[in-house]
């Protein structure tokens, strides 16, 4: 038995109570009482298969909130498995991903591939901080300081989200223009056959999907 289902049921049962016990109804208790009508209606005549799938979706079952709660837990797992360096970083990675709406994993992803959360790192092209930027990228995304941490995150992830919208949202080949600029991806309608681009957007892509 679906003790969902039940407590659902009993819900919709005293709420009609409430409703025949007042005597002066008014518009909107009038709406509402035909709402609770149809509802009751629909699960006495309804097969329990139906009646599962309504449940599921009526906007009286807490489902937004379970929903919210698994996920906070499979975070909190992920989180839980990040090393010391990688979580002293982990606020400014959440800050940059809900100020450009992008998935904190995939930038996270995309650091630990750059940089391995090394805010002093610089490649030998001249790339600095923890998401790489060039000095000519660096200024264009208006980053004073490529080694600041915070300047770095939120620069690098406006930078993502620029090349996710230049792509349509297509990951692999915002990865690959992030790496090796959008020019190549342009040039060759893709994916760029440097070995380097190559190996790096499926590591990257593989650790943000494994995340």
């Amino acid at each position: 038995m679906d003790l969902s289902f039940l407590q659902h049921v009993n819900q919709l049962q005293a709420l009609q109570k409430v409703k025949k016990t007042s005597h002066q109804q008014s518009a909107i208790q009038s709406v509402f009482s035909h709402f609770l009508d149809e509802q009751m209606n629909m699960l006495q005549i309804s097969s329990p298969q139906t009646r599962q799938r309504d449940l599921f979706l009526h906007p009286l079952t807490i489902v937004k909130p379970v929903i919210s709660e698994v996920t906070a837990v499979v975070d909190q797992n992920w989180t839980n498995s990040l090393s010391n360096k990688e979580v002293k970083f982990q606020p400014l990675i959440e800050s940059a991903a809900q100020k450009y709406n992008l998935d904190p994993k995939l930038i996270h992803s995309v650091i630990k591939h750059e940089s391995n959360f090394n805010p002093h790192a610089i490649s030998h092209a001249g790339a600095r901080g923890l998401m790489q930027l060039m000095p000519a990228t660096a200024r264009r995304l208006q980053v004073e300081n490529s080694f600041d941490p915070e300047q770095n995150i939120n620069g690098g992830a406006k930078y993502l989200l620029q090349l996710l919208d230049r792509y349509n949202g297509d990951t692999s080949l915002a990865l690959a223009a992030y790496n090796a600029g959008p020019g190549n991806v342009d040039r060759y309608g893709g994916i760029h056959p440097f070995k380097e681009t190559q190996a790096y957007v499926p590591r990257v892509l593989n650790t943000y999907l494994n995340a």
